[in-house]
């Protein structure tokens, strides 16, 4: 099994910044891709950077430039480093990985996310 922990959230000034910290624990899995989602009051769940063995794909037009993603796969780590924070910015964060796990026997390719973590940002 595998899980997601995410850290770092919390609530900071518009122009201010701010790092999360996703780390992939358990056993029996291996880790193809690692990313951010996140999702604003009343909106839906977007995606935000994915990392594939060192590609990185951003989603978000307004986002680049202020936010970063950087994956240690070694440790099956991901950090988003997010600065120049808006109000618009406000939302649950959340971990993302697509992995092969071992379920039984054999492997399976799943998506998995973690809990979230809250990121406010004040005007």
């Amino acid at each position: 099994q595998m899980q997601l922990v995410e850290s770092g959230g919390g609530v900071v000034q518009a122009g201010g910044s701010l790092r999360l910290s996703c780390a992939a624990s358990g056993s029996g899995f291996s880790i193809n891709a690692m990313g951010w989602s996140r999702q604003a009051p009343g909106k839906e769940r977007e995606l935000v950077a994915v990392d594939s063995d060192g590609e990185t794909e951003e989603y978000i037009e307004s986002l680049k430039g202020r936010f970063t993603i950087s994956r240690d796969g070694a440790k099956n780590t991901v950090d988003l480093q997010m600065s120049n924070l808006t109000p618009e910015d406000t939302a649950v964060y959340y971990c993302y990985a697509n992995a092969r796990i071992k379920e039984g026997s054999w492997f399976f390719v799943r998506d998995v996310w973690g809990q979230g973590t809250q990121v406010t940002v004040s005007s």
